[in-house]
């Protein structure tokens, strides 16, 4: 490739960062990546009535998180700012006197239009084709209107300038603004300057078939830092709405993605949203993260949810048996908290359904005094194991003469406080000996006294 690719990412701060802009920001993201090129993040700042500091903020905060890091642009700098178009009123200027010396712009009612070059423009788009648009009858294609009478800018007129100015070699974007662009490459033509390399992307509409607004589940970057999902996880996800690797293979490493990412393999037809598509993708990077990344991630959850697990070397075993668990980080909360806490509720109608079943107590009294047997047997040699535990239960359930649930059941609340949860038998080792027949005494303590 003869010139250095530079693509741009080019939002409003006008609110929160959507999930469909992310993913425009991430194709212009891995093709700078994948050409050696360079990601241009430059804001479109000039309703100023919308703009708020906070949108500005999710913007940065959103592209950080997905690991979108820009080369030129806001809170970096580079050799062609600056890059809010606040501050670039100066060079909107001179483009403006370049077009009335041209003969190009005429005054109406205060506003500045330009004057039609009345032709066919053909956008010859990397993902669409070749796509002619005929732009000579004046009722169907009225001249453009490129400053409002209160010296505000449009869109198109600053986008063509800012694209000439920073040296922009191909546009992708989304495919709404497919129609617009004849106007941009009329702007380009009258202002002597070659326009860049064009590549539409297709929209992303609901499971249904709408369009995807603002309003839809999953819309908001914002909502999946919040929610619990591993970047790398959205990242992946986004990267398949509208391109594909051709092998059907859905969990892929970024790298790989930049290196085979190419606009020409985008897909024509409209991306399809599925949220559930992306808690699968979220779950199988929780699944195979090293497990002290892991911890790591999930450590801010737990602090939130005020568990004190003291040390980082607390979690790992733990998340070794609920990671399984986990679709989102934010789930590891209430898979994990009755480990660093004695002070665990026991679930109403799991106590109801299985402890207040005749004969419970008497099995979970039986399998603690087998524990407490194990552990005299074993103290200080290391048999309080999984193994060990289940062939001990099992032994207890074989003497009652019942099904082995019939102990597992009653042992899982009498530990836990609930129903449900990882291997009992791996949770009663991770919990240890002095906490399991403390906790078993506590619920038989708690549980005889309300019968």
């Amino acid at each position: 490739m003869s010139e250095q690719v530079r693509v741009r990412f080019a939002p409003s701060p006008t609110g929160y960062l959507h999930v469909g802009g992310a993913r425009t920001a991430l194709f212009n993201w891995l093709y700078a990546r994948h050409t050696g090129g360079k990601f241009i993040l430059r804001i479109e700042d000039t309703d100023a009535a919308r703009n708020t500091e906070a949108a500005m903020q999710a913007i940065y905060d959103g592209l950080r998180w997905l690991g979108l890091d820009w080369d030129e642009g806001p809170l970096v700098g580079g050799d062609f700012g600056p890059y809010f178009q606040s501050q670039r009123n100066a060079i909107y200027e001179s483009y403006i006197a370049k077009l009335r010396a041209g003969g190009h712009l005429y005054e109406d009612g205060g506003a500045l239009r330009f004057r039609s070059l009345r032709k066919v423009q053909t956008v010859d788009d990397m993902v669409c084709g070749k796509i002619p648009f005929d732009l000579s009858n004046a009722e169907t294609h009225p001249d453009m209107t490129i400053r409002r009478p209160d010296g505000s800018w449009i869109f198109h007129f600053v986008n063509v300038v800012d694209d000439i100015e920073m040296k922009i070699t191909h546009v992708i974007r989304g495919e709404d603004h497919l129609s617009n662009t004849p106007k941009h490459l009329e702007l380009f033509e009258a202002l002597g300057a070659t326009p860049p390399r064009y590549a539409h992307i297709p929209l992303i509409m609901n499971k249904d078939g709408t369009k995807m607004s603002k309003r839809d589940q999953g819309a908001a970057v914002g909502g999946y830092i919040e929610g619990g999902y591993v970047p790398e996880a959205v990242r992946n996800f986004l990267c398949l709405l509208g391109w594909s690797p051709k092998d059907d293979r859905e969990i892929m490493p970024i790298s790989e993605v930049v290196e085979r990412f190419d606009p020409a393999n985008i897909n024509r037809k409209a991306a399809h949203f599925d949220l559930e598509k992306c808690d699968w993708i979220n779950q199988q990077y929780i699944l195979q993260m090293p497990l002290e990344k892991l911890a790591e991630q999930v450590e801010p959850w737990l602090t939130k949810a005020g568990i004190n697990f003291d040390t980082r070397a607390n979690i790992l075993p733990v998340l070794t048996l609920v990671r399984e668990r986990l679709k989102k980080l934010s789930d590891a909360p209430a898979w994990m908290d009755y480990f660093f806490t004695e002070d665990f509720p026991f679930d109403a109608e799991a106590v109801a359904k299985v402890l207040a079943k005749p004969g419970a107590l008497d099995h979970l009294r039986a399998l603690a005094a087998a524990y407490a047997g194990l552990a005299a047997a074993y103290a200080g040699l290391g048999k309080w194991t999984a193994a060990a535990l289940e062939t001990s239960l099992k032994s207890q359930a074989t003497l009652a003469g019942v099904k082995v649930g019939e102990f597992v059941h009653p042992a899982r609340i009498g530990a836990t406080g609930r129903s449900v949860g990882a291997s009992l038998y791996h949770t009663l080792e991770v919990l240890g000996r002095e906490r399991v027949l403390a906790r078993f005494d506590r619920a038989l303590a708690k549980l005889s006294a309300t019968k």
